[in-house]
Order: structure tokens, then sequence, then C-alpha cells
């Protein structure tokens, strides 16, 4: 066997890549260089020659009677040098026996021609080995790490983990193992074809379909996810069969099937919620652990309303607003989570000018109504110190804020004639 052919042969063996591929890739790049070598003009015909394990090339002339164009015409009289039967205006084939003496310039030509091909069948070797693996999880090893990516081998090909698609607790090192969600398969990419991620809301209803045999059998379906990947998600779930639990089916005996599903994710907290078609009752599950009192749901603006016990409030909220973050894009809808007794405050006629002075939020707001002061006008006749003492603020501050309450006061003109008018008969009045 020719070195060429035992060359060929490893390639296609090692990198997966079509012989027949290979075999036009190596035609064509000793086309290249021939060109590059004797010119454009000459018409030649490059191909492998299976027995001997060797590249033959073929160079083309006309049969003439008077030549113009060596390159592409030759004289009768030689060609039949050549071939005694040739006629006038056929066209004559020779063999080149210089072929690998092409020239640096010219070898060096084929040389990027093959490797180009290669690396479009490489890729096309990819696409077609993974493209039916996107949307899955995929298991492999780290290689190395290049400015925040992390590149992933997963057996015949390496995959990108983006900083954005990594868990921001875990930190892995080179030879480690990785399960991650294979995002995207690209056809065409000058950098990697294979895109991971661990951080989309995907992975994880994956990890659950893997864990879980109730969803991969349909019985137990994921409605939705949210995350705030390594620190807290929220999935909401729905059984097909009355009496199968679809939240007692994702937590498994003794939990170990959420504790697995977390232990993939470095331990970031899961709450499964039980999914429901009206949002009142499904708002009311995804703000567990914190218990609802009431919704109010607008539909025309898709938003809620939702109101829980004072102690329940930070609760419902979660630190950094978190809770009721996840639960909003669980619904994909507005949720605003308030108090009973901030939504008591918020049925007093007066209550509602306090919220519109600059420097009170719902807080101060509630803080004033609970002394009493749950009017703009009572606000005005309050003293700086009890005003500044109630909202946590400078006397400067309050002295702005009894300013603008005094806006919304009625005039004292107009107080007094209230209370003339209620106080006394109507003809005595006159």
């Amino acid at each position: 066997m020719s070195e060429l052919k035992r060359i060929l042969d490893q390639i296609c063996r090692d990198k997966g890549i079509d012989r027949t591929l290979m075999v036009e890739a190596i035609e064509e790049a000793v086309r290249s260089a021939v060109r590059k070598k004797y010119g454009g003009k000459r018409d030649v015909e490059v191909q492998f020659n299976e027995e001997l394990g060797e590249i033959e090339v073929f160079r083309y002339r006309t049969v003439v009677d008077d030549v113009w164009d060596e390159e592409s015409e030759i004289h009768i009289d030689e060609a039949r040098k050549l071939a005694p039967d040739i006629e006038l205006e056929e066209d004559l084939g020779e063999k080149l026996d210089n072929v690998a003496e092409l020239g640096r310039i010219a070898a060096q030509s084929a040389k990027q021609v093959i490797i180009h091909r290669m690396r479009d069948a490489e890729r096309e070797v990819v696409f077609d080995m993974f493209r039916d693996r996107e949307g899955t999880i995929v298991d492999g090893i780290v290689q190395r790490f290049e400015r925040g990516k992390m590149i992933v081998n997963l057996g015949r090909t390496d995959a990108v983990l983006p900083r954005e698609g990594q868990i921001p607790k875990r930190s892995y090192k080179q030879g480690d193992r990785i399960r991650a969600y294979l995002q995207e398969v690209r056809h065409d990419a000058r950098d990697s074809q294979l895109l991971l991620s661990r951080t989309c809301n995907e992975f994880l209803i994956k990890l659950f379909e893997l864990e879980v045999p109730e969803i991969a059998e349909g019985i137990v379906k994921i409605m939705g996810a949210s995350r705030e990947p390594g620190f807290r998600a929220k999935i909401a779930v729905t059984s097909s069969e009355s009496d199968v639990d679809p939240v007692g089916a994702c937590v498994g005996v003794k939990g170990a099937r959420v504790q697995n599903v977390v232990q993939e994710l470095q331990g970031e907290r899961i709450d499964i919620v039980p999914w429901s078609p009206d949002p009142a009752k499904y708002v009311s599950n995804a703000l567990a652990p914190a218990e609802v009192s009431m919704v109010i749901v607008d539909e025309d603006r898709h938003s809620l309303l939702a109101i829980v016990p004072d102690d329940q409030l930070s609760l419902a909220i979660g630190r950094q607003g978190q809770n009721v973050r996840l639960a909003a894009r669980l619904l994909s809808w507005r949720i605003d989570v308030k108090s009973e007794q901030h939504y008591e405050n918020m049925t007093r006629p007066g209550y509602q000018t306090l919220l519109e002075i600059d420097g009170l939020d719902d807080e101060a707001a509630d803080k004033l109504a609970e002394a009493g002061i749950d009017s703009a006008t009572k606000l005005a006749a309050a003293s700086l110190s009890e005003i500044a003492e109630l909202t946590g603020v400078d006397e400067d501050q309050a002295a702005l804020i009894k300013l603008q309450a005094a806006d919304f006061a009625p005039p004292k003109a107009e107080l007094e004639s209230q209370s003339v008018d209620n106080g006394m008969p109507q003809d005595l009045a006159d």
C-alpha cells in the first residue's frame, strides 16, 4: 500500500470522514496546485488511482496541424508519436510524471485546500452526529479554559460551555466530568459547533425527566420552570392521573429524586409547585412557602395582586425579591405582593394622597397610617419631629414632605366653611 493511501485511510478512520469526500478534496487540491504551477489555460484531469494508491494527472491538448498555443494544442505529427490513430481536432491525453515536483507554493496551496475540505467534512460529521441530540443532556470531560469559556470534550469532538452558561457557585478543573444541556448544534460555525448550558431552565427540566419516571412516561408534566442558577428555582407540575401526586412524584421517597437534581445543580434550592389553570390558585402555590390570604386578578394587564399576612410579607417576597421574582417568571404574569395591613390602608380614602408624595414609599406610608396619620391633610398638620421619626428621614427631608403634604390639604377657609356647614342648621348657615 502506498504512503498516500495509508494516510488517507488513517485520516478517514480517525476523523470519521467519508473517504469519497477526502479523495475529492485531494484531487481538487492537486488540480489547484497543477494550475498554479503550469498556468490556468492547461486542461488537466486529476484522479486518484485506487490500485496504485497514487494521484494521476492527465494533460489534454487538441490535435492541430498548425500550433498557436502549446499549452492547449499539439501538432498532429507529435501527437501520432504518442497515439498513432489520433486524428485532427481530437483531444490527446498525456499523463504527467512530475506531479510530485509541483513546487513549494503549489504544494502549500494544495495543503490549504486539503485542510479546508477536511474541516468542512469534520463539521458535517459533527453536525450529523449531534443534530438529533440537540435539546438533551450530554456528558463530557473538562478539557481547558479559554477566556472564561469551558471547553468540554464529548468524545469525538469538543463543545463550548460559555461563562453565562456556567453555574456561579461551582468551579471545575481540567479532567472533571461534567453534565450539561446541549443548547444548540450549529451547522456552520468558525468556532465550536456545539453550545452547552447549565443555567437554562431546560437543563433543570431535563434533569427531572431523567430522575422521575412519571415525567418520562407522560403521567406527570412540567408546565413551567424559572431559575436563578446556583441559588433557587421553581418548577410547576401537574398530573394526568388523579391518583398520582405530581409533587410527590418529583420529590421521591425521602426526597431522593429531588436531591439528586439539587446535587447536580450544586445545592440550588428547588420549589416544586402544583400547577393550576386558575391564576389566583397558581400564584398562591408559586409564592410558597408563604401563605396567601387573597389574590386580585387583572386579566387585561396580566397582573396579580397577592395579599399576605403581615408576618408573611418578607417570606413571600424572599431575599432581595427572589421568591416573588421567580414566581412571576414561572407564571409570566406581573405579581405585586402586599401585606394585609397595607391593603387595608389602601382602602382608606386619604391614604392614596400619602403615596403621591415624593419620598414616601409603601412602608413609610404604612407607618404613618398606623400612627393615625392616614392622609396628606393629617400629615401637613403633623410636627417635623414626628414625621422624621416615623419615616426615618432627617428634619430637612421631613420639612420637604410636610410642604408637599400641604399642597394636598384643603385651604383653612374651606375647612372652616365645612365645619360651619356640618355643624349648623342650613337656614342659620345661610
